[in-house]
C-alpha cells in the first residue's frame, strides 16, 4: 500500500506536522534533518499494515516494510522536500538514515537530506518547500518547535517559516509553507 495516493483532484487526506533541522559541518551546510508526525488516521492505517505482531512499537524489520512500501516511492517527488539555493533548484535525489517510530499510536518518520552547500563570508540563501505536489498530503510546521540548527556556532545563521510565495499547489490556490534561512561565515 503507497503512503500518498495520487488522486486528480484531491485534497489533503493526511496531514503532517514537521521540523526541520538544519545540520552544519566545518565546511557550511551538511543538509535537513526532517521529523514528520502523522495524523491519527494516517498513524492507523500505517500501524494496521506494518505493525505486524500489534504490539504498537516498530522493529526494524516493520521500519523497512514502511520505507519501502510507504516512504521510497516519494523519491519521485524530491521526497516532498523541495529546495532552492541562491534561487537556484536542488534535487532531492537520495536520503538517509530513515527511521520510522510509533509514539501512543502517532506515526513519525524521521530522515537526512543531504545538501552540501559551501560557507563564505557572503550569505547563502536556501528556501525549503515541503509539500505534497498533488495535495493528498498536506505538511505544516510544527506549533512547538518547527526549526532548529545542528553544530552550526561558527555561522551567522537565519531561520525563518513562511509560506512560499513563489510556489502554487492545488490549481494555484495553495503556497506551501517553506524554511527560508541564510546562513555565512561569522
Amino acid at each position: 500500500m503507497g503512503c500518498f495516493p495520487h488522486q486528480g483532484k484531491a485534497h489533503p487526506h493526511v496531514f503532517v506536522a514537521q521540523q526541520l533541522t538544519t545540520v552544519f559541518d566545518a565546511k557550511g551546510l551538511a543538509g535537513i534533518q526532517v521529523n514528520w508526525i502523522f495524523d491519527d488516521m494516517f498513524s492507523s492505517m500505517i500501524s494496521a499494515d506494518h505493525d505486524r505482531n500489534e504490539n504498537g512499537m516498530l522493529e526494524p524489520e516493520e521500519v523497512q516494510s514502511i520505507k519501502a512500501n510507504a516512504f521510497s516511492f516519494i523519491k519521485e517527488f524530491d521526497y516532498f522536500s523541495y529546495i532552492r539555493i541562491d534561487s537556484k533548484p536542488f534535487k532531492v535525489q537520495y536520503v538517509t538514515d530513515f527511521s520510522a517510530t510509533l509514539d501512543q499510536g502517532r506515526l513519525s518518520y524521521d530522515f537526512f537530506i543531504p545538501c552540501h552547500v559551501s560557507a563564505t563570508r557572503h550569505p547563502k540563501e536556501i528556501v525549503v518547500s515541503s509539500y505534497d505536489p498533488s495535495y493528498y498530503s498536506a505538511i505544516y510546521f510544527n506549533d512547538k518547535k518547527p526549526v532548529d540548527t545542528v553544530n552550526g556556532s561558527d555561522m551567522d545563521v537565519n531561520l525563518k517559516v513562511g509560506l512560499d510565495k513563489e510556489t502554487s499547489i492545488y490549481y494555484d490556490m495553495v503556497n506551501p509553507w517553506a524554511l527560508f534561512f541564510s546562513f555565512r561565515l561569522k
